[in-house]
């Protein structure tokens, strides 16, 4: 079993060799099949009661950075319980196929998308843009954010990946820029420098259409600092003396221990904030093109643009983000902006904010018509994959919506009209909100085994005026 594990999780391998690995496990038992319909299914030591019906829409992969394929990513999910899986690698939607394919082997709902940096800093009639100069969503950028596409039909992967490949082109000169500027820092201090080609690219799955970020840059030189220091006690003096990185005292005990199975991501976390801000080169236009192109691309295909929300950061989720403030002071000119700019949907992480402000935020949402997303970034071995917050009484509707664009999916990959937010939709007169109930319980509907070929059924119940 410890072989077959490796081999779902091995980069080097291709897709249909990772997929073939997942079907192999021998604790995927014919009786243990799953059923059609979210949570009516059981299997790797699981019952169907043992679902947590969680599910988690922000999941990245190698494609972008993470310790995951998508086949392994879609069976974490399946072990931590979750109805649904969803990938969003940055600058690529190379993880979408195969996350999907993996999550119909294990019978859980399965959905795919990106996400990537747009620009606000000018409105899309050319005008100066109020939040030109804000830090929106972005640590490192003002008048840049982050977005999602998310929902994106399989025809339209292929398009997705044209789209998006000036950006990772743009991006890749930056980062060798940046590498070049962390090669002058950890050469002058007696470390080795990185192997731009070697240690990064080679690391990454650029080449097969993913992204190289500033993690793919942090994690070679958490490489060479280990080299140097060792891994264990002497890093958070080493680090100290040689670059002038004072690491806190909750991930200096964690690097104090050379056992610890999340070493490389909690000293790229460190360096995260000890050392990226002296390489980070802002972006520039190509690879942060303006929001409305973003929403304008994603429409086309029938997928769906979503802003992320962030919020005021007080502790960080994922340890590698200091107390900042980001949009809360100045919500109402933010949607404003979202609405010039076409996004349909508003994606936030219920862990990652107070009660008060996603009920702000969902307040934001309801009065502008906006579809809501639920997700976790996932980009470390130390993450959980589960998200409990959204079984809360007042988050169960994220569990609705993901089930409505699990659904979206496989119907605009059937027919582009049955999109979600497709002007050509049947059901396009309707309110989002009843939309959104209907495509829900078509999402769960579905026999998740063979969703795509359950679609057109479920598309012809509709078009006869029966939801499921």
């Amino acid at each position: 079993m410890s072989n077959v594990t490796e081999a779902i999780n091995n980069p080097g391998l291709a897709p249909e060799e990772r997929l073939a690995a997942l079907r192999s496990r021998d604790t995927l038992r014919s009786g243990d099949a799953p059923r059609s319909g979210a949570g009516s299914f059981t299997g790797t030591g699981r019952t169907a009661a043992d679902r947590t019906g969680e599910v988690n829409n922000h999941i990245h992969t190698i494609y972008s950075f993470s310790p995951y394929t998508p086949a392994m990513a879609a069976l974490k999910a399946y072990e931590a319980g979750l109805a649904a899986a969803g990938s969003v690698d940055h600058d690529s939607a190379a993880a979408g196929a195969e996350l999907k394919a993996a999550c119909a082997e294990l019978g859980i709902g399965g959905c795919s998308g990106f996400e990537m940096r747009v620009s606000f800093k000018k409105r899309p009639d050319g005008s100066a843009s109020p939040l030109a100069a804000r830090k929106i969503n972005n640590p490192d950028s003002q008048g840049i954010a982050y977005i999602t596409v998310q929902g994106i039909p399989s025809p339209a992967l292929e398009k997705a990946a044209a789209f998006l490949k000036p950006v990772r082109e743009a991006r890749l000169v930056r980062s060798r820029k940046m590498t070049e500027s962390a090669n002058l820092l950890l050469s002058g201090a007696g470390l080795s420098p990185i192997d731009f080609e070697n240690d990064v690219v080679k690391k990454s799955q650029y080449e097969r259409g993913g992204e190289i970020t500033e993690r793919h840059i942090l994690a070679a030189a958490a490489v060479k600092c280990i080299e140097k220091f060792g891994a264990g006690a002497d890093i958070a003096g080493g680090l100290h003396r040689s670059l002038g990185i004072v690491i806190p005292e909750k991930p200096a005990k964690l690097l104090s221990d050379s056992s610890n199975p999340h070493y490389l991501y909690d000293l790229l976390g460190v360096l995260k904030t000890g050392l990226l801000p002296r390489i980070f080169i802002q972006p520039g236009e190509q690879e942060c093109i303006p929001a409305k192109a973003a929403v304008d691309f994603a429409l086309s295909i029938e997928a769906v643009p979503a802003y992320s929300y962030l919020g005021d950061v007080g502790e960080s989720l994922t340890g590698d983000k200091k107390p900042e403030k980001f949009e809360d002071d100045y919500l109402p000119e933010l949607f404003e902006e979202i609405h010039a700019a076409g996004f349909r949907a508003v994606t936030y992480m219920p862990p990652r904010n107070t009660a008060e402000q996603l009920e702000r935020v969902r307040k934001f949402c309801a009065e502008g018509n906006y579809m809501e997303i639920s997700g976790v970034d996932i980009n470390s071995s130390r993450q959980s994959f589960n998200c409990p917050q959204v079984l809360r009484p007042g988050l169960r509707h994220l569990l609705d919506t993901t089930w409505a664009l699990v659904a979206h999916e496989y119907f605009a990959s059937s027919d582009p009209a049955w999109g979600l937010f497709s002007s050509k939709n049947p059901l396009a007169p309707l309110p989002l909100s009843r939309r959104i109930e209907i495509y829900s319980g078509a999402g769960k509907s579905l026999d998740l085994k063979h969703p795509g070929d359950s679609a057109p059924a479920l598309i012809e119940q509709l078009r006869r005026g029966k939801a499921p």
